[in-house]
């Protein structure tokens, strides 16, 4: 849509939205003409914000009021128009001495920290997302337990226990099953089951294994019943009362209570892992275009943090109403998100 505005459009569009970041009110031509540098007149102002309504870029709340973006507007405006200020040093020295003085805590103290951290700095609720830990395996081992079922066992580093009924042929013995555990348990020394799982698999699919046929196909069934269970992950959210502060309305109210709402449900924690590791950099989600949890009112920044292997593994970012400075937060996210890359493992 941003190839439908000309210069001068495009232009009375990013005013519009930097007076409303500013004033939270209704933007009118007037206020438009006396901004510096700008020579056009209120007449020829509010005819492009005629044709930036009839985009639904804008719109009007009442008769004869001035104009406020809509949500596709604040669209456009982030991923065509808007400019990114860089990051002031006062911020940057304040993310660099926080990021300091949690370096070596437990990642999930950094990570609350961080979320308290990132409210604080940027006025709104802080996110941080990291997907559950996976404990390394100790031991897996298989049982006959009938002809064609079998009982797999595993136990984690923790000295966790798990069983998992599995399927078999029915010509499987006691033997093979327990070769099958031999040749697994050889494969799991300090290894998570989906790192040592996506090992096995290759060798499998390349022959590189010493195993006669019957004991492959109990390898690969088991590791089909072992397969990683979804399980969402951790979510710390700190400063949400920051989202109170501009409420006018019951319907703001409700609209921020179903947020939250959705921020406790599973199926928007397993939303916010695919958003994560889709991501390569920073993600906005606005409003009703946030498919998150649509209809909030709310934008949320969301950045992706990396281990030492530059594997995406969680996601740090606010949540905040719509009408954010989107140009000094998204550098406070980014930044922020490079800082805990450097000192996790």
């Amino acid at each position: 849509m941003i190839n439908e505005l000309n210069e001068r459009t495009r232009q009375i569009l990013r005013l519009v939205i930097d007076a409303y970041v500013e004033t939270g009110e209704p933007v009118g031509s007037r206020v438009i003409s006396q901004k510096p540098g700008m020579h056009l007149s209120p007449a020829t102002i509010r005819h492009a914000m005629v044709e930036l309504e009839e985009l639904g870029l804008l719109y009007s709340p009442h008769t004869s009021a001035g104009r406020l973006p809509t949500e596709t507007g604040l669209t456009v405006f982030v991923e065509g128009l808007l400019e990114v200020n860089d990051l002031p040093d006062a911020d940057r020295q304040k993310i660099e001495q926080e990021i300091e003085d949690v370096k070596g805590q437990a990642l999930p103290d950094i990570l609350e920290q961080t979320s308290s951290f990132l409210s604080g700095l940027s006025s709104c609720a802080g996110l941080v997302f990291a997907p559950k830990a996976e404990n390394p395996i100790r031991q897996i081992e298989f049982v006959l337990l009938a002809p064609g079922r079998a009982l797999a066992v595993l136990v984690n580093s923790t000295g966790g226990v798990e069983n998992r009924m599995m399927e078999v042929s029915p010509e499987v013995t006691a033997t093979s099953l327990q070769q099958a555990s031999s040749y697994l348990n050889s494969h799991i020394a300090r290894k998570t089951l989906a790192q040592a799982t996506e090992q096995i698999k290759t060798e499998l699919q390349n022959h590189q294994s010493q195993l006669d046929a019957l004991t492959a196909r109990v390898v690969e069934a088991g590791i089909a019943s072992l397969s990683p269970q979804e399980s969402g992950g951790h979510l710390f959210i700190k400063g949400q009362s920051n989202l109170l502060d501009d409420i006018t309305a019951f319907e703001d109210l409700e609209r921020i209570r179903s947020l939250f709402d959705a921020l406790e449900a599973k199926e928007t924690m397993l939303a916010l892992l695919q958003a994560t590791t889709a991501a390569d950099g920073i993600k906005i989600f606005i409003g009703s275009k946030n498919k998150l949890f649509s209809h909030s009112g709310c934008t949320m920044i969301i950045s992706p943090y990396k281990n030492q292997e530059t594997q995406i593994i969680g996601a740090i970012g606010v949540i905040g109403p719509t009408r954010l400075n989107y140009g000094r937060i998204i550098p406070v996210v980014n930044y922020t998100s490079q800082m805990i890359s450097k000192i996790i493992g």
